[in-house]
């Protein structure tokens, strides 16, 4: 417990983000974090997401996570067109607060954590939704979301190929070139999805498409596919025919049943939306439910993203930061 006058704001930058927790720590956290949502030890409301002009947007998610115990909020800002000027698309702060008494303590970059819990997610569900053989890799989008999940892929499954497709070529291209060392093998470049997802077992959606650009009459059997990009209801990556040929995995009901594009759009009431979820991966961790269920199911994980998940990330950056001395200490 800090005393009144003793409490620092830690101001954890990006830098600091980006090299005080490894991607393969980060994925056991968002396991671990995922399996709390799923005992109930959480309280997280419906993040907040304000439509501004341009098709730009600003979110807020807050929540208490009972293991590790942590309280906070992510303020966010989403921008599509940043990438064209060399930002990231998703920009914005993680504020942790002392649950001794409720002053805040840690100020964090939001858009290198998010950078980092999601893939991470992602790569906790294909450990325990993937086959045990998975290691054909497709990532569809060519941006920052792209990256965590090619490094994230490599941790969840030995990867034997990777294929990549992106609208632009040439931005695909610079990918390939610029995170070689994150793949095993070299990173193939298809022009266009169906070829890229071809025989492939593993998928990643990446894109911040509107509209679907993965079909699920393309989907092999065995094939598991991490939904990532689309995060509000009017938007999808995969076609209806995608969500209801696979098994169908959320991180949390009730945010998916708010927000989950694909799923909302494969059916004509919520009803039917809600029966057609297998369960929460986090219930699946647990052994509460099963995955896989055999070498053929199709399983899909619908990542949406919650604030359990940036807290369980934020937590462990802060924790390893105060005990190094990292960031700037601020007296509040």
């Amino acid at each position: 417990m800090h005393s009144p006058s003793s409490l620092n704001l830690r101001l954890i930058g990006g830098d600091i983000v980006r090299t005080i927790l490894s991607m393969r720590e980060c994925v056991d956290l968002m396991e671990r974090a995922m399996t709390t949502i799923s005992t109930g030890a959480t309280e997280m409301p419906l993040r907040t997401v304000l439509p501004l002009p341009g098709a730009n947007m600003a979110g807020v998610m807050m929540g208490y996570l009972g293991d590790p115990e942590s309280l906070g909020a992510k303020l966010l800002s989403i921008y599509p067109g940043n990438p064209d000027r060399g930002l990231p698309s998703h920009t914005g702060v993680v504020i942790l607060f002392d649950l001794s008494d409720g002053r805040p303590c840690a100020l964090l970059d939001a858009a290198e954590l998010t950078s980092l819990r999601t893939p991470a997610a992602s790569a906790a569900a294909t450990r325990a939704l993937a086959r045990s053989d998975a290691g054909d890799l497709a990532i569809l989008g060519a941006g920052e979301q792209a990256k965590g999940h090619l490094e994230a892929m490599a941790i969840a499954r030995p990867l034997r190929r990777v294929r990549l497709w992106g609208r632009n070529r040439q931005k695909a291209e610079a990918f390939a070139r610029e995170n070689a060392s994150l793949s095993p093998v070299a990173i193939e470049i298809c022009e266009d999805v169906e070829a890229a997802v071809k025989g492939a077992d593993i998928i990643c959606t990446t894109t911040g498409s509107n509209e679907p650009i993965l079909r699920g009459a393309w989907l092999s059997p065995g094939t598991h596919v991490n939904l990532v990009g689309a995060g509000v209801r009017s938007a999808r990556e995969a076609d209806a025919a995608a969500v209801l040929r696979g098994r169908y995995f959320v991180d949390y009901r009730v945010s998916a049943m708010a927000q989950a594009g694909e799923l909302l759009h494969a059916f004509e009431d919520e009803r039917g939306a809600a029966d057609h979820i297998a369960a929460e991966i986090g219930e699946v961790f647990a052994g509460k439910r099963p995955g896989r269920t055999g070498p053929d199911d199709i399983t899909v994980y619908k990542s949406l993203g919650n604030a359990a998940q940036d807290l369980a990330a934020s937590h462990a950056i802060y924790q390893k930061a105060e005990a190094q001395g990292l960031g700037t200490a601020v007296r509040f």
